[in-house]
């Protein structure tokens, strides 16, 4: 993931693995902190599923980071999901509104606002 974010463009700041199953049902989490924000996977190695979360801003996009991972990764049959977190207010500095068909739950959300989610 590290990799991946930074072809995307983003700024790497820290990194943290954790293989489950000592006491657990097997897999791991990682955690890829960036300066544009993180990027983390949970697998679930029993079920044969992995949860990705690629959340940035700036103008680094989730959606490069994503290519780039499958790049690397045989991910299989991947769903995606992009997910507006915290739309911003007219009060807040850089206020850029929402357009109406992405308030409306359909189209593209500005880079601002981007989080791809992946499941396999």
């Amino acid at each position: 993931m590290a990799h991946a974010a930074e072809r995307a463009g983003a700024n790497v700041i820290s990194q943290v693995r954790y293989q489950f199953g000592h006491n657990s049902p097997p897999g791991f989490t990682a955690v890829i902190v960036l300066d544009e924000s993180h990027c983390s996977a949970h697998t679930y190695a029993d079920l044969g599923l992995i949860a990705l979360d690629v959340f940035t801003c700036g103008n680094t996009d989730p959606r490069d980071v994503l290519a780039y991972i499958r790049e690397e990764i045989d991910l299989g049959e991947v769903t995606l999901r992009e997910v507006a977190r915290f739309p911003l207010t007219p009060a807040a500095e850089g206020y850029t509104p929402m357009p109406a068909p992405v308030a409306a739950g359909h189209g593209d959300l500005p880079p601002q606002w981007r989080e791809t989610v992946s499941l396999s």
